[in-house]
C-alpha cells in the first residue's frame, strides 16, 4: 500500500526533498518496505517551473493537500507563520500526519499543535526544526524520556558560528564576518534573524520545551545576538582562555524552567568551544548520562531534507500500521523563570580612568549589589585603562544593578561590553 506525501514548499529543502522521494524512491522502498509516492507540491507561484519536480503535481493552494483524498500525509517546509499554521492545524484536525521543519511555528503554536494531532491520534513531527540534519528531537523525547536533563546549551545557528569562527579564527571585524556568510550562502541578504539571535530562540522555546516537558512561549525566551560582538571583545576572550559563540541555553531551576539565547564565552577546553564555521552542536548534561554531544551540519537543503525524510518514514510506518512509533510530545504544566532570577556570571569590560582607588569604587559597586568579583586584568594605556571583570555567579538581576552602577561613576568612561561566562568553574 502506497502512501500518498503532499508537500508544502519547494525551495532548499522542499525541492531536495521532492527529488530524494522521486528519485530515491526504490531505495527507500527497499530499506523501509514503503511506498512513498509524492502526490501534490504546494508552491507560492505555480506558474513557474521547477526543476525535478513534474508540473502535473505542482499546486498554487497548500489547502488542496488537505482536501486531496490521494495525499495521506502533509509535509510542511515553507517557512512562517502563514499560511503554514493554517495547513499544519487543518491538515491534523482532517486527521493526516503532518511533518514540518518549521521552527518559528512549533515554537509559537507548539503547545496548540501537539493538541490537535492528540485530538485526531495522527504524529506531529518536527525533527529538522531545531537542528537541522542534527537527531536532536528523538533523543530528547525517546532516548532521554527517563532521564532528569539538567541543562541544555546549543550552537543552533550556523550564521553567526560562521562569523563568530571568522572573527576569533581570521581576526575579520563583523561587518567582514557578516559579508563572507552572505557571500557563501551561509546568510540571508537580511540577516536580522539570525544576527538578533530570534532564529536561536525560536530553538531554543523548542528545546526547552523537549528537554523539560514544559513549554515555553518564544516571548519568554531572553534574546540577544552578536551585533555589539567586536573584534577587540574576541580577542581579550582569547587572552583569558575562551571563545565566544551564540548559544541558546535551557535549564532547569529548583523555581521553574529558564530559557535563553545570548553571547557567551565558553573555556577553549569546553566541547562547544571547538564548534566551528556553520556547525551547529547540542550539549546536553543529565545526572545519569553524564554529558551528550550532537554535532553535525544544521541547515542546508541535503541535510535538513534528510531529517524531514526520517520523520516521514516514520509517519508513513505509524500511519500504515496504525499504531504508534514515534512517541507524543507532551507538556505538563510548570513556571518559567523571568531571567532577572537566574543564575549567570558576566565578563565586563571597561575602559576605565588610569589613577588611584577606581578599582576600589568598581568593587564597591559590585558589592553594593551582592555581586563578588572572581578575576581582575587591567592594561593601562596612557591616561586611561582597560579593565578586564569576571564575576562569581549572582542572580542575572543583580548582575546588571552593578553594571548600572559602574555606568553612573565618573572614573569609568564606558562599560565598552558584557557578556556571560558558560561552561567555567568557579
Amino acid at each position: 500500500m502506497s502512501v500518498g506525501i503532499g508537500i508544502a514548499g519547494a525551495g532548499t529543502v522542499g525541492g531536495t526533498l521532492v527529488r530524494r522521494l522521486i528519485e530515491d524512491h526504490d531505495a527507500v522502498e527497499a530499506r523501509t518496505g514503503l511506498d512513498l509516492v509524492v502526490r501534490r507540491v504546494a508552491v507560492r507561484d505555480a506558474s513557474r517551473s521547477r526543476d525535478g519536480i513534474p508540473g502535473d503535481l505542482i499546486t498554487g493552494d497548500v489547502m488542496d493537500l488537505v482536501s486531496d483524498p490521494s495525499v495521506d500525509l502533509v509535509v510542511e517546509v515553507m517557512g512562517g507563520l502563514d499560511p503554514a499554521g493554517a495547513l499544519v492545524l487543518a491538515a491534523l484536525e482532517a486527521g493526516k500526519p503532518v511533518v514540518t521543519a518549521n521552527k518559528e511555528l512549533v515554537a509559537a503554536r507548539a503547545r496548540e499543535l501537539v493538541s490537535a494531532a492528540a485530538a485526531s491520534g495522527v504524529p506531529l513531527l518536527f525533527e529538522a526544526a531545531v537542528g537541522g540534519g542534527i537527531p536532536i528531537i528523538r533523543p530528547l523525547s525517546e532516548t532521554l524520556a527517563g532521564e532528569q536533563v539538567e541543562r541544555v546549551l546549543g550552537i543552533v545557528n550556523g550564521t553567526t558560528n560562521f562569523m563568530l569562527t571568522e572573527m576569533s579564527e581570521h581576526g575579520a571585524a563583523y561587518d567582514e564576518a557578516l559579508a563572507e556568510a552572505q557571500r557563501l550562502g551561509y546568510a540571508e541578504p537580511d540577516p536580522t534573524a539570525d544576527v538578533s539571535g530570534a532564529d536561536a530562540a525560536a530553538k531554543a522555546a523548542i528545546l526547552a520545551g523537549l528537554a523539560f516537558g514544559t513549554w515555553v512561549s518564544p516571548d519568554r525566551v531572553h534574546t540577544e545576538g552578536i551585533e555589539a560582538i567586536t573584534a577587540t571583545d574576541i580577542r581579550f576572550a582569547a587572552q583569558l582562555g575562551f571563545v565566544i559563540r551564540l548559544l541558546a541555553v535551557a535549564e532547569s531551576t529548583p523555581d521553574g524552567v529558564s530559557a535563553r539565547v545570548h553571547p557567551a564565552m565558553l573555556p577553549t577546553g569546553h566541547p562547544l568551544a571547538a564548534v566551528r564555521g556553520p556547525t551547529n552542536a547540542i550539549f546536553i548534561q543529565g545526572p545519569s548520562v553524564g554529558e551528550l554531544l550532537f554535532s553535525g551540519p544544521g541547515a542546508g537543503g541535503e541535510p535538513t531534507a534528510t531529517a524531514v525524510l526520517g520523520d516521514v518514514i516514520d509517519a508513513a510506518r505509524e500511519l500504515l500500521s496504525k499504531s504508534q512509533v514515534a512517541p507524543s510530545i507532551r507538556f505538563a504544566p510548570a513556571d518559567v523563570v523571568d531571567f532577572g532570577e537566574v543564575p549567570t556570571r558576566w565578563c565586563l569590560r571597561l575602559e576605565v580612568a588610569d589613577q588611584p582607588g577606581v578599582l576600589a569604587r568598581i568593587a564597591a559597586a559590585f558589592g553594593d549589589a551582592g555581586v563578588s568579583i572572581k578575576s581582575v586584568w587591567q592594561e593601562g594605556r596612557g591616561d586611561g585603562a582597560t579593565v578586564l571583570l569576571v564575576t562569581h555567579t549572582g542572580p542575572e538581576g543583580h548582575q546588571r544593578v552593578a553594571a548600572a552602577a559602574l555606568r553612573a561613576l565618573d572614573v569609568v568612561f564606558e562599560v565598552a561590553s558584557v557578556i556571560r561566562v558558560v561552561g567555567a568553574a568557579e
